[in-house]
């Protein structure tokens, strides 16, 4: 896996954003590139320029965690861009024999299903690294009716190349920045998987505004947070979402929305169960009359 050019693109990314005065360094005459130059950062980092040079230019092969250290400290990474850059050290190290081993197929265990399909009152959903939802109970089904009408359910795909998106996410280009930061922290961790970089090849492709995110090297973690929905049959909500890593499966994750009790997101939820209950009474009712 060559994944220097990944490496330099994200490395000059960063040092353009830091300008010499955040990074406490004086400034002298007319500067001609935005941010530090890579001396200032060969300095900040305690190595030679010729060596920044040739990690700049993306070979991360081989190079101490001691350097890594330094050089997040050097270019002001917070944690999930240092998270990053170890992952981008860790690819550029490994053999061709890993790159020839095809990534093993997620599949949410039977305990897990049971977790979700529990939450009667939060919707909830397991995704995989390339955001594809794998399993979801009927909440969160009805949260995303409109991303559930397509195969595979993928959350990026929706959001970039579905025009319903903009409207079910009023905060439609922070939920497409943060989506498009999660796949380059997965596609640095996954380097080997082709159904990931077939979707960012894709995306890449078909959108614009992915190209646009993509070139910025931004990265992202799903962590906990809020999020605005205008759901076409509830109307507006803000709810709180969870996602935690699922122990013993490195590529999925679980997703969780809930609202304060009280709030109007929680009636807003309840609502939801509502429609959603209609909805499954409306399709059982009208797949017995087909039967007949």
């Amino acid at each position: 896996m060559d994944n220097r050019d990944e490496v330099s693109a994200f490395l000059k990314s960063r040092r353009a954003k830091i300008t010499p005065e955040q990074a406490g360094l004086p400034v002298y005459g007319q500067r001609r590139v935005p941010g530090l130059r890579r001396g200032e950062v060969a300095m900040l980092a305690g190595v030679s320029v010729e060596y920044y040079t040739r990690l700049e230019r993306g070979n991360l092969g081989g190079v101490s965690d001691s350097v890594l250290d330094a050089l997040a400290q050097a270019l002001r990474l917070d944690e999930t861009e240092r998270d990053h850059l170890q992952a981008l050290a860790r690819a550029a190290g490994t053999g061709g024999a890993r790159a020839r081993r095809r990534p093993k197929k997620a599949t949410v265990r039977p305990s897990v299903l049971r977790i979700i399909e529990g939450l009667h009152d939060q919707p909830a959903y397991v995704r995989n690294n390339r955001m594809d939802i794998l399993a979801a109970n009927p909440l969160a089904r009805a949260l995303h009716c409109e991303l559930f009408e397509t195969e595979p359910v993928n959350t990026c795909r929706f959001v970039f190349l579905d025009p319903r998106a903009t409207r079910l996410y009023p905060d439609w280009e922070r939920v497409a920045r943060e989506g498009v930061g999660v796949l380059r922290v997965k596609a640095a961790k996954n380097p080997y998987d082709r159904e990931l970089s077939n979707l960012i090849g894709e995306l890449s492709t078909r959108s614009d505004a992915f190209r646009t995110l993509w070139g910025a090297h931004d990265v992202h973690v799903f962590t906990e947070g809020t999020k605005r929905f205008l759901h076409p049959a509830v109307g507006e909500m803000e709810l709180v979402h969870e996602t935690l890593d699922l122990p013993g499966d490195d590529c999925l994750s679980l997703t969780v929305y809930s609202a304060d009790a009280g709030t109007p997101a929680a009636d807003a939820l309840q609502l939801l169960a509502s429609w959603a209950a209609t909805q499954q009474q409306e399709t059982a009712a009208k797949q017995a009359e087909s039967e007949r």
